[in-house]
């Protein structure tokens, strides 16, 4: 096995990982238990990091709850929005830093590290950064009888929530964190941030940058360990006021279920199983490269990645062939050489589960256009696929497989194809390639997804609201609305 190569500073930054942030102190867990961290190019362990379980989880809360009354609660608005800003400063000046981690941990080639997962980490924070002040009530006329106490002055008042816990995903980490940490600052509340057991590294560098902008201690805290402790106590503590997760379906689903003993708010981000469906008077020279980086980017571990694509009849050579020249072209290796285009998956269990997916298909009878198998001797890397003569029915077309797998399937008309197209249990993306307007517009309607991109695909910003339909999750993330799920509204009805 290939011995992984850090830099002196990289190194240093790893070993940061080996505590957790409670309050103000950098702490082991309270058990003294430790998990690994690999490397996913190489499967080497590159970390040992606190495991932590549900004493931990109290303390991190504790910390929580004492700042979230403490001084916290007296920062006015518009300090919170410079402290926010100041965050995305310290991010922005220490980004290469968090992109090399990113890459390490999750595998993602550092190009996207840098240019995606920290980018758009920094952007979310300032755009969040602006919101602290511009969070208001409303006064309302009352038409309550006046001889029954009146006149009334009523108005309403917006709110912190409380303790946020925040239980982020694998694929781009500290975005993931970030879309979660940034509304829950600007709003005026705490955090504990539970990081994926596979993927703590950066939030480690994240957690010193909150302390270093200046946002008092406890406010922001982060607790390694796996899901059913860490994860699980945090769902069930009766001092966490709500959970946002980001994550697979079935762990939403059970941390809805476990939220209802003490009725704490939850957002669901969850899983996609996309469409992206290119009409014969599509620009192929947009939509065949675009729908490639759809699938293939962070490795297919997306929840918006478009892995269901159909392509009308009159192109679907056309498209077969260009995506299968795009996915033979496409170097892996490990995140960290940047000639890399696309990395490994996260784990060994991962790639095998990919990989079974594709074994499926070969037993259906599905065409391998490209790819289909391990990449390379070492390391957790599948080559990217092409699947042609996937029946509608199948598991490649109803699961969602996260890895470099594509199903292309042809189609004839407007209707069918949406009909395929919403012929799914998730609605969280889709794509839609066409020159013709009005189609445009009536399938940007119908389509049952919350957010379809026509003649693009995943064109995201900071302030445009991101979540799905049906199981893809309750909620939305980034964006003015999203707001509101981090906030209590009060009403005051004053006699007088």
């Amino acid at each position: 096995m290939t011995t992984t190569l850090l830099s002196p500073d990289l190194r240093t930054r790893v070993q940061d990982a080996h505590k957790m942030l409670i309050g103000s102190e950098w702490v082991s867990a309270a058990s003294g238990a430790t998990l690994s961290v690999e490397d996913p190019a190489t499967g080497q362990v590159v970390a040992e990091v606190p495991a932590g379980d549900i004493e931990d989880v109290d303390r991190a809360v504790a910390a929580a709850r004492a700042a979230l009354r403490g001084p916290w609660s007296r920062i006015t608005p518009q300090e919170r929005g410079k402290l926010i800003w100041r965050l995305a400063d310290l991010i922005e000046a220490r980004a290469q830093e968090l992109a090399e981690l990113e890459s390490l941990d999750a595998g993602m080639p550092i190009m996207e590290a840098r240019y995606v997962d920290v980018a758009f980490s920094i952007d979310v924070l300032r755009y969040y950064a602006g919101w602290p002040t511009k969070i208001t009530g409303d006064t309302i006329p009352v038409s309550f009888p006046m001889n029954f106490g009146g006149p009334y002055h009523a108005y309403t008042v917006r709110e912190p929530v409380g303790v946020v816990a925040a239980i982020v995903p694998w694929n781009l980490p500290l975005m993931m964190a970030v879309k979660k940490l940034a509304p829950a600052l600007a709003t005026g509340n705490t955090i504990v941030v539970k990081p994926a057991e596979q993927t703590p590294l950066s939030i480690a560098l994240l957690a010193n940058l909150v302390l270093e902008a200046g946002i008092p201690e406890g406010v922001f805290n982060y607790v390694t360990g796996y899901g059913e402790t860490v994860g699980a106590a945090l769902v069930e503590h009766p001092g966490v006021d709500k959970i946002s997760f980001t994550g697979s379906g079935p762990t939403g689903k059970a941390i809805a279920r476990a939220a209802t003993g003490t009725l704490k708010r939850v957002s669901l981000e969850l899983g996609g199983k996309s469409p992206n469906l290119i009409f014969d008077d599509a620009d192929l020279v947009k939509a065949i490269p675009s729908s490639a980086l759809a699938i293939f980017a962070c490795q297919g571990e997306s929840c918006v990645a478009g892995s269901r694509l159909y392509a009308q009849r009159g192109v679907y050579d056309e498209v077969v062939a260009g995506l299968a020249e795009r996915a033979r072209s496409i170097k892996l290796g490990p995140g960290l050489d940047p000639s890399s285009e696309m990395g490994p998956l996260i784990s060994a269990e991962h790639r095998d589960k990919v990989l079974g997916y594709i074994d499926l298909g070969r037993k259906e009878g599905v065409d391998v256009v490209t790819g289909g198998g391990r990449h390379g001797a070492e390391g957790y890397f599948v080559e990217p696929t092409i699947l042609t003569n996937v029946h509608a029915r199948s598991r490649l077309v109803r699961e969602e497989i996260f890895g470099p797998v594509l199903s292309v399937i042809p189609f004839d008309s407007e209707d069918e194809v949406l009909g395929l197209a919403n012929d799914s249990e998730f609605g969280l993306g889709a794509g839609v390639w066409t020159r013709d307007l009005a189609r445009a517009h009536r399938l940007s309607g119908a389509i049952e997804a919350g957010q379809v991109w026509v003649n693009c695909y995943q064109a995201v910003d900071a302030a445009l609201p991101f979540g799905g339909y049906k199981q893809s999750g309750w909620g939305r993330e980034t964006c003015r609305e999203n707001l509101d799920e981090f906030l209590e509204l009060k009403t005051v009805v004053i006699g007088l």
